[in-house]
């Protein structure tokens, strides 16, 4: 076979391996979204967790403006052998006077060369050694817990014996009525209600999201959270799943924060977290991958195409230029196979995102705000391009907007 005729193999080749991997991606996003559509099948609470001995642990950078509100809500439900320990973690302003004014125990932590949330929880869990709880809870401190949350994931944590990640949902702020904080809200919801609903619909383990997560002691204590990974809360996730304990979903247990207010805020967000997944997506995989085939383990090959669904702005993206390019080559003559198969990814993205729409954000997002998701992408393209360039790779707190 001549060179001009080993080009077109070859670039065939390529463009449906290219699309087979946006199709498997975007076929499994449809599974997690239509499984989450089954009845729950949370782990029975049958525990009285009266007889629990509950930490809750509240890793606190600067947070004056809001760790108030946060202990306001949590001291009342705590009861008489449960603790409530802030670590003040390199804190410049009053967070450690207004903690400890709400009754809360705080520890403080100063060293500027390690910095992140991971360092932050691991000095609370070696405050808490010397009298160790049966349950740790960590809560942000910019969060609000509902009633019943900590009891709830107290029980779950208990009867599974195992990590318990709460509902955590980011709303709007109050009364904005911008098109981008609609489909930020929309996304969110995918990724911290749908998508570990569906997981645990299919039995599988469900990713830790930073805050309302549960943990008995023995378990916590297994893995190393001193780190400053940017997602130092999916990172934990995996390394408890590779170690035999799999986290579960309790969407009984409700916690809530606030998107930011400032463009720039959201923006520093944003790039923390997408950043941070697409970093731990270059060392997890191969590392889900190689144990799911010495341990014989299918839940490890589910993390992986959970993982592989990256941010879903940037899988449109993707998508889109996929599919712009298996279009061309096809008219050029190749074949028009890697086209089709793209065009059914699409398909499946797309009835992912309306069943979800459909099932769990109808009331959050009016239908005429989906039709303004293609500019919600351009604003995010920068930060893709930013982790081309400059990937982030400090952690670096969102600005907090005052409590009202």
């Amino acid at each position: 076979m001549s060179m001009s005729q080993l080009v077109p193999v070859f670039i065939d080749v390529v463009l449906l391996i290219s699309a087979s991997s946006v199709f498997v991606i975007c076929l499994f996003f449809l599974i997690e979204c239509t499984a989450a559509l089954l009845p729950n099948t949370s782990v029975a609470n049958e525990y009285n967790w009266q007889d629990a001995k509950v930490a809750v642990l509240v890793p606190a950078h600067n947070e004056e403006l809001v760790i108030g509100s946060t202990l306001e809500k949590l001291i009342p439900v705590l009861k008489k052998q449960d603790r409530l320990v802030v670590v003040a973690d390199n804190c410049t302003d009053a967070t450690a006077k207004i903690a400890r004014a709400a009754g809360a125990t705080v520890v403080e932590r100063h060293d500027l060369e390690c910095r992140g949330k991971g360092y932050a929880l691991d000095y609370g869990l070696q405050f808490l050694e010397s009298d160790p709880p049966d349950v740790v809870v960590i809560i942000d401190a910019d969060c609000t817990v509902h009633p019943g949350a900590i009891e709830q994931l107290t029980q779950c944590a208990i009867a599974s014996s195992a990590p318990v990640q709460a509902s955590y949902l980011m709303t709007k702020p109050k009364n904005s009525q911008s098109s981008k904080d609609f489909v930020s809200q929309f996304s969110n919801i995918v990724r911290n209600l749908v998508r570990p609903r569906g997981l645990a619909c299919l039995g599988q383990s469900c990713p830790l999201l930073g805050t309302g997560m549960a943990f008995p002691w023995t378990v916590i204590c297994s893995v190393s959270l001193a780190n400053g990974h940017l997602l130092e809360d999916l990172k934990l996730g995996l390394d408890l799943t590779l170690a035999g304990h799999k986290p579960v979903f309790c969407s009984e247990a409700k916690v809530t924060g606030c998107l930011p207010q400032h463009s720039q805020a959201a923006k520093t967000q944003k790039t923390r977290w997408e950043h941070g997944h697409l970093q731990i997506m270059q060392t997890y995989v191969p590392i889900l991958l190689k144990q799911a085939i010495s341990q014989k383990r299918f839940d490890l090959l589910v993390s992986v195409l959970d993982l592989c669904v990256p941010p879903l702005s940037l899988l449109v993206v993707i998508w889109l230029g996929l599919m712009a390019v298996t279009l061309l080559f096809g008219v050029l003559g190749t074949s028009w196979l890697p086209a089709v198969v793209v065009a059914t990814a699409g398909l499946c993205f797309l009835m992912a995102i309306l069943t979800t729409w459909t099932k769990f954000a109808r009331k959050d997002l009016p239908l005429r705000e989906l039709l303004t998701v293609p500019f919600y992408i351009l604003w995010k393209i920068p930060v893709y391009f930013k982790f081309l360039v400059k990937p982030e790779n400090v952690w670096i707190r969102t600005e907090r907007d005052k409590v009202s």
